[in-house]
């Protein structure tokens, strides 16, 4: 099959089923993405040589429990207290492990950003393999199902804006930087990036973030404004976060001397080469909706 309609098929199969697990219902959109943690799971476990048996357990178990903690914390409460015969509540103790998990999170996140500038870092040791599949991988894919929920209820149209501005992104950074690109980003870890595809990826991620809250989140003209404010601030986060995320894996792949994370999708490579963008993302998504929320 030509290479190109190879990844053109698997490239609508993806998107298609991303965006009827998002659009269908909350349970078959936390499904998806739990099947995604344990397939990236695996990909990085044989990126940085680690058996996959246990962290695909902690990991799956780990995001279950969090999850139906956090978003059926009424039905988790009276299931609990039932069972145990106790007398918890969970609310409270849900924004304690948001923070607990979130503080993890960024920590790592940052561990990750100097790891880009190791360049004598040919092997990782076996604790920091673990705190990177903890914070790195495991952690991102809750806060994706976290950040869906923005500051209410399951809204699906936030998912599914973040990824169309990941998606112009770097759509638009490879067009930018394939035409006029001269100045190179990261040279030693990913050759084909260049500034001017940097800068013009953020460019249309903007513009993509004020279409997405003009015609898309809020059509009514009394939130226009904030909206704008909003889609614009997450465009640049994404333009941002969402390139060194790009470039945490390609560092990963490099030192594990490797094209792609995976070849579970023809034309593609794996499920981290296609979600390295959002997971990086996702937790500062979700600080900036907390923060949103504590501010209004």
């Amino acid at each position: 099959m030509n290479e190109t309609l190879k990844r053109s098929l698997s490239g609508a199969v993806y998107i298609t089923l991303l965006l009827a697990s998002i659009l269908y219902s909350t349970e078959s959109f936390f499904i998806l993405f739990g099947i995604f943690l344990v397939i990236a799971i695996y990909e990085f476990c044989a990126l940085v040589q680690l058996n996959s048996i246990f962290p695909i357990l902690f990991g799956s178990t780990l995001y279950t429990s969090i999850t139906l903690i956090s978003n059926y914390n009424k039905e988790t409460t009276v299931f609990l207290n039932r069972v145990f015969l106790t007398q918890w509540d969970l609310s409270v103790n849900i924004q304690q492990l948001d923070i607990v998990l979130l503080a993890i999170t960024l920590v790592v996140s940052v561990k990750c950003i100097l790891f880009l500038f190791y360049d004598s870092v040919q092997k990782i040791s076996l604790s920091g393999k673990y705190l990177y599949l903890l914070g790195y991988i495991i952690l991102p894919f809750v806060f994706i199902t976290k950040i869906s929920f923005g500051v209410n209820s399951y809204n699906p149209k936030i998912i599914i804006g973040l990824f169309i501005l990941i998606w112009t992104n770097d759509t638009f950074a490879y067009i930018v930087g394939k035409s006029m690109g001269k100045h190179k980003l990261f040279e030693k870890i990913s050759p084909k990036k260049t500034i001017e595809g940097f800068l013009g990826g953020i460019a249309f991620a903007v513009f993509a973030g004020y279409l997405i809250s003009k015609l898309y989140i809020e059509p009514k003209p009394e939130f226009s404004q904030k909206s704008i404010l909003i889609w614009t601030s997450i465009a640049v986060i994404v333009g941002v976060l969402g390139t060194i995320g790009d470039l945490i894996e390609s560092k990963f792949k490099r030192i594990a001397e490797v094209k792609d994370s995976g070849s579970i999708m023809p034309g593609h490579g794996g499920i981290l080469d296609r979600l390295d963008s959002v997971i990086f993302v996702a937790p500062i998504i979700f600080l900036f909706y907390q923060i949103l929320n504590y501010v209004s």
